[in-house]
């Protein structure tokens, strides 16, 4: 199963409730930090809905 490596690259502060939630759901903390994660359905409709908070790469 393919992996996907996630970063936040940009902050939290000002978004939207549901927005923070799905970071926070990702494991992701704090800026820079990062994440690997299966590469599964419900990782991936996490990542599109915050896909301009953060980076994805496929490890």
């Amino acid at each position: 199963m393919a992996k996907l490596s996630v970063k936040l690259v940009k902050s939290t502060i000002g978004r939207k409730k549901d927005q923070i939630d799905t970071v926070k759901a990702l494991g992701l903390k704090r800026i820079n930090s990062e994440v690997t994660h299966n590469d599964t359905p419900q990782i991936r409709g996490m990542i599109e809905k915050v896909i301009h908070l953060i980076e994805v790469k496929e490890v």
